[in-house]
């Protein structure tokens, strides 16, 4: 099974939004690695979901509830992808970026390395120490 982490504003869409909604077409994404992100993950997959902006921490897990589609809000004629994510739990406690970036296990995640990037896998070894940072039980 492969991890992945998705970045969004909670203003614009939070993980509390997530869980009222049960599910969302994660849609906009127009980075090409994100992208080609999207379009590897596999229903049920788990995914960490990570607020941006002010709060900056890792807030949630969600899970992939549908793989790859075309993104209904991409320009015509672009290839764009979207997926389908379903809230699974909040994290215990959110763990903050500055705490990412200090810990060596999560220092490499790619997000974390690529501000820019809002759709990133992570290895099951990031995705552990995550937990464990963040004082949540699998």
């Amino acid at each position: 099974m492969a991890f992945w982490i998705v970045k969004s504003e909670p203003e614009e869409y939070s993980f509390d939004r997530l869980r009222e909604e049960k599910r969302t077409l994660w849609t906009g994404i127009r980075n090409f690695t994100a992208r080609n992100n999207l379009r590897a993950m596999k229903s049920g997959e788990l995914v960490l979901f990570f607020h941006t902006g002010k709060e900056k921490a890792a807030v949630g897990i969600a899970k992939v509830a549908s793989e790859a589609q075309p993104d209904p809000t991409g320009p015509k004629g672009e290839d764009w992808a979207a997926v389908e994510l379903a809230p699974v739990k909040p994290l215990a406690e959110p763990v903050p970026l500055a705490t990412l970036k200090a810990n060596a296990k999560t220092k490499t995640i790619s997000v974390v390395r690529m501000g820019r990037l809002s759709v990133g896998a992570l290895t099951p070894s990031e995705w552990s120490a995550v937990l464990k940072l963040s004082n949540t039980k699998a």
